[in-house]
């Protein structure tokens, strides 16, 4: 009987960043029976943070889907058994065409039979390489069916087959980071790593990329969406009954947050009305002109955005952290600048890499971008850390102001409220103006009373007189 030898290699749950410890199955590409090539994204994965794709790094068939979607796996758990052809690689096991199911109990077997051969690897793909060689597995012969599964040691050593391109090891990368990579087209094994353990970095594919214009991302192949087992609806409200919604992910992980923040730090928040007036016809003015380029979107944020910035510039101390361990309060070296944004999947807080140093036109395509990425679920997991302070556009829901709570690991955060067209007196007499209330939220412990203050009262004052943008900048 001709035998049809494939080697069934197991997908892991890889940590996609922050050192997080599960995800959730949003939705699976591919089904049993697809082929899948390198680089391909078979599912979509939501952690703490946000939404991930994950792409697979060999080439094969979908033997078995291990979690349906909607559920929680821990980081390190296989989620997909792909049965490649060719030579056996070290961590897998030989699988006979004729016996698929008692092909894959065996690799379970021959997995569980050599615990301390394997070192765990949550980043980056395949078992990280020391000194010497990879040692071979010794193999598990199947038997097909009825017949019980066999176990009987391999005649030789079999050398390791080479997931990686002929020219070296595998370059080690995360999820993101290679997506990021595939989208840009920059090969990852020309890419020089300067991550800890020599982990590619997403600066590192930025910086290889920067010579070539990096591809548009809507070239980039994705494996069509399978049709999925339609799910039992969900309860609808107002029928009287009750609805309970599971409360994880990026959900689960702002409730923490905010919890830890609003008992933790000791908020003060204060107000101001502000006349906009001159800032709504500059918007007005910078629409119709297109002078920050084509396709740039200017909104009364991005100038909102620019009066904070241009306070903190004037008061970096506000730009700040508390350190608890070491009783200290940390002034940070850039100012990062959080929007936060609502999800279908929650609330989420992106921020703008050194957004101090961006001019008007730099601003708004990085706050452009931000938004399309945070409304599409996008947003990776790095793009939301080491913020430093965040604006909250409640006016986007006809809401003139709130109380809003801190960002953990930042000092302030300022709600900006709709602008309203009310009787205001201007120039000695009383005029319908533009007005608008922003609300700046400040942890008391390192931003006291004048500090807040003089920070709230700059960025309304350039908000009234954005000529001040030049003045002050």
């Amino acid at each position: 009987m001709t035998t049809d030898v494939r080697s069934l290699r197991e997908f892991k749950m890889p940590d996609v960043g922050e050192g997080l410890t599960e995800a959730e199955i949003l939705k699976w590409y591919v089904q049993v029976g697809d082929t899948v090539t390198d680089g391909q994204v078979v599912c979509e994965v939501e952690t703490a943070k946000a939404a991930v794709e994950l792409p697979i790094p060999f080439n094969g068939t979908v033997e078995a889907l291990h979690f349906p979607e909607g559920a929680t796996v821990d980081v390190g758990t296989s989620i997909i058994a792909v049965a490649v052809a060719g030579a056996a690689p070290a961590e897998a096991v030989p699988v006979p065409a004729a016996a698929p199911v008692a092909a894959a109990a065996a690799a379970a077997a021959a997995v569980e039979a050599e615990p301390a051969r394997r070192e765990p690897v949550l980043v980056g793909y395949g078992p990280r390489t020391g000194g010497g060689q990879r040692r071979a597995r010794r193999t598990a012969a199947a038997v097909p069916a009825p017949a019980p599964v066999v176990a009987a040691p391999a005649p030789a050593p079999v050398a390791a087959a080479p997931v990686a391109p002929a020219t070296g090891e595998r370059p080690l990368a995360k999820p993101p980071v290679r997506k990021l990579a595939k989208d840009l087209g920059v090969d990852l094994s020309l890419v020089v790593p300067t991550g800890p353990d020599g982990i590619i970095t997403r600066e590192d594919v930025h910086a290889a990329a920067a010579p070539v214009p990096a591809p548009a991302a809507s070239t980039v192949p994705v494996a069509p969406a399978v049709e999925a087992p339609v799910a039992a609806p969900a309860p609808v409200l107002g029928t009287g009954l009750d609805v309970r919604i599971p409360v994880k992910g990026v959900r689960k992980a702002t409730a923490q947050a905010m919890v830890a923040s609003a008992f933790t730090a000791p908020h003060v928040t204060e107000f101001v009305q502000v006349d906009v007036t001159r800032t709504m016809k500059l918007v007005r003015s910078l629409k119709e002109s297109g002078e920050l380029g084509a396709g740039v979107r200017v909104s009364p944020l991005l100038l909102v955005a620019k009066a904070l910035l241009t306070a903190v510039r004037r008061y970096p101390e506000i730009n700040a952290a508390w350190d608890e361990a070491n009783q200290e309060i940390v002034v940070k070296g850039q100012v990062n600048l959080g929007i936060a944004a609502a999800t279908p999947r929650g609330l989420i807080v992106p921020n703008i890499k050194n957004a101090g140093a961006l001019t008007l036109p730099g601003l708004a395509t990085a706050l452009g971008e931000l938004i399309d990425t945070a409304r599409q679920g996008r947003t990776a997991p790095a793009d939301m850390s080491g913020g430093s302070i965040t604006i909250t556009n409640v006016g986007v829901f006809g809401v003139d102001t709130g109380t809003p709570i801190l960002n953990p690991g930042e000092a302030a955060i300022l709600a900006f409220g709709a602008v309203r067209e009310l009787p205001w007196v201007h120039k000695g007499r009383v005029v319908p103006r533009q007005v608008t209330t922003l609300a700046l939220s400040f942890d008391h412990r390192l931003v006291d009373g004048e500090l807040g203050s003089r920070v709230l009262a700059d960025t309304a004052a350039i908000l009234e007189h954005p000529k001040r943008l030049i003045s002050w900048g």
